[in-house]
C-alpha cells in the first residue's frame, strides 16, 4: 500500500490524496490549488499519474478545494465513479458549473487585457466540462459501507463541516485508513457534531488548517446583534460578504434568531447572491443532516429577500435606509 500526496500539504487547498495499493488506484478529495498565483499554477501541472488509470475517486465533501480539480480529471481521461453523500453531489451540481464558469470569465479578461503569455489564454475547465463531470458522481448514504472499487471497503462518516461533508474509513489489505475531511466545530449552530470515528485505526490522515489556532469564547449572535443595531442606529447598512456555502446560512440562521429574540432592529434582509441561494434552499431539503428541521430551515431561509438578477442586485443601490445586504 503507498499514499502520495498530490495537495492540502504545505499548503491548506489543493487536497488530493492517491492511494495504491493490490493493482488499484483511489483518488481521496479531487480538490484545486487556490490563493496565490505560484498555488494556482499547480492546478496546471499533469498529476504524477495517467487519470484514466485511477480506479474510483471518493470526496470527503464539496468546497472547490477538494472537488474543483474532478471536471479536469474527468476532461483528462477518468471514466470511473466519484463517490460522495448525496449532499455533496446536490452541491456539486451547485459549485463545479460555477467554477467551470468562472475560469471562462478569468481567461476571456486575461484575453481582453493582454496580460496572458498565452495566445489565446485557455480555461483550464469549461463549464460544460464541468456538467459532463458530474455524470461521474455516484452518492452513497452516511454509515453505508461500500466497495469503490475491488479490495477496498469504504465508509463516509458525518464530518459536520458542511452540508454532505464526511470523514472516509476505508479498509485496504487488512488495514483501517482514516481521512477526517474537513472537520466541523462542536456545538455549531446548525451542523451535527463530527462523528468519532470507528476504532481502531492504523493510519490517520487529518486536516490541521486551525490546529494552531485557539477559537474565542465570545458569543457570535451577541456581536453581530451589536454591530446591526450600532450600524442601524447611524442610518447606516450592514454589508457582510460570506462564502456561499456555509458561512450564509449560519448567517441567515444568527439573524433570525436574534429578529425572533427581538435583540436587533428588525431591519430588511436581502441575500445577494444565486449561488448562496441555491445553497441556503438545500437545507430544507437535508434536513436530516443538521440540528434544524425542514420547517426550521425553512424560516431560516425566509429571513432575506432573495435577490437573483442583476437589475435587482443594482437596485438596492437606489435604497437609503437601513438593511442588512448579505452577498457572496
Amino acid at each position: 500500500m503507498h499514499l502520495t500526496f498530490l495537495g492540502a500539504a504545505g499548503t491548506v487547498t489543493g487536497s488530493k490524496y492517491l492511494l495504491e495499493a493490490g493493482g488499484r488506484r483511489l483518488l481521496i478529495d479531487c480538490g484545486l490549488f487556490q490563493g496565490y498565483k505560484q498555488l494556482r499554477l499547480q492546478n496546471w501541472a499533469p498529476l504524477p499519474v495517467d487519470p484514466a488509470g485511477i480506479d474510483a475517486v471518493l470526496l470527503t465533501h464539496a468546497h472547490i478545494d477538494h472537488s474543483g480539480y474532478l471536471p479536469l480529471l474527468v476532461k483528462n481521461g477518468f471514466g470511473g465513479r466519484a463517490w460522495c453523500t448525496a449532499a455533496t453531489a446536490a452541491l456539486c451540481e451547485i459549485l463545479l458549473p460555477d467554477s467551470g464558469y468562472l475560469q471562462e470569465q478569468d481567461a476571456e479578461y486575461a484575453n481582453r487585457k493582454g496580460f496572458s503569455k498565452h495566445r489565446p489564454a485557455l480555461p483550464l475547465y469549461d463549464k460544460q466540462d464541468a456538467i459532463d463531470a458530474l455524470q461521474a458522481l455516484e452518492p452513497v448514504a452516511f454509515d453505508r459501507p461500500f466497495t469503490p472499487c475491488e479490495g477496498v471497503r469504504a465508509r463516509f462518516r458525518p464530518a459536520g463541516h458542511i452540508l454532505g461533508a464526511a470523514s472516509l474509513e476505508l479498509e485496504v489489505e487488512g488495514r483501517r485508513l482514516l481521512f477526517s475531511g474537513d472537520l466541523g466545530r462542536r456545538d455549531d449552530p446548525i451542523m451535527q457534531d463530527p462523528s468519532p470515528p470507528s476504532p481502531p485505526v492504523d493510519y490517520l490522515v487529518v486536516e490541521s488548517t486551525y490546529g494552531n489556532r485557539a477559537h474565542p469564547d465570545s458569543d457570535p449572535a451577541q456581536e453581530l446583534a451589536e454591530v446591526i443595531n450600532r450600524t442601524a442606529a447611524r442610518g447606516g447598512m450592514v454589508l457582510i460578504p460570506a462564502f456561499a456555502v456555509g458561512r450564509t446560512q449560519e448567517l441567515l440562521y444568527y439573524i433570525h434568531q436574534l429578529k425572533q429574540q427581538r435583540a436587533i432592529v428588525d431591519l430588511p434582509v436581502f441575500l445577494d447572491s444565486p449561488m448562496a441561494i441555491n445553497v441556503s434552499e438545500l437545507l430544507a431539503r437535508f434536513a436530516a443532516e443538521h440540528r434544524l428541521s425542514a420547517a426550521q430551515a425553512r424560516a431560516v431561509c425566509d429571513t432575506a429577500t432573495y435577490v437573483r438578477a442583476r437589475e435587482e442586485s443594482m437596485a438596492l443601490n437606489a435604497r437609503t435606509h437601513p438593511m442588512i445586504i448579505i452577498s457572496a
